[in-house]
């Protein structure tokens, strides 16, 4: 399947690196750029699996 035009923009946009990703060193922006934004929309797509699978999101009170 291939990308919608606007996630084309969306992985362009993030792939302009941050200060301390340019300090790091990123051998392919673009294929971080997909993948943290891969993951990113994973988690938006299931919030209750990201509760049960990060010790970082907190559960519902």
């Amino acid at each position: 399947m291939g990308r919608e035009p606007a996630d084309d923009e969306r992985i362009s946009e993030r792939a302009e690196l941050l200060p301390e990703e340019v300090e790091a060193g990123s051998e392919d922006a673009r294929a971080q750029a997909e993948a943290i934004l891969d993951d990113s929309d994973e988690r938006v797509d299931d919030p209750e699996g990201t509760r049960r699978e990060s010790s970082q999101t907190p559960g519902p009170d």
